[in-house]
């Protein structure tokens, strides 16, 4: 799997990640769950790629990478 997510991108997703995630804390009633879609942007910035990047074909992180 390509890179294609830098430094700041990675941060941003994670900081959003977690705010998505304390909606499950913060809400009442089935409208909590829409907190689950935290988990995205924190496993596109463990993985530190992303899929949508990929098909559209940016890139923030700085290196260029070989292509494979």
């Amino acid at each position: 799997m390509k890179i294609n997510i830098g430094s700041t991108d990675r941060v941003i997703r994670i900081v959003l990640g977690i705010a998505l995630l304390s909606l499950l804390f913060i809400l009442e009633g089935n409208v909590r769950y829409l907190g689950l879609i935290g988990i995205i942007p924190l496993a596109t910035a463990a993985m530190r790629s992303c899929p949508l990047y990929s098909i559209i074909g940016l890139s923030t992180c700085p290196a260029k990478q070989p292509s494979k």
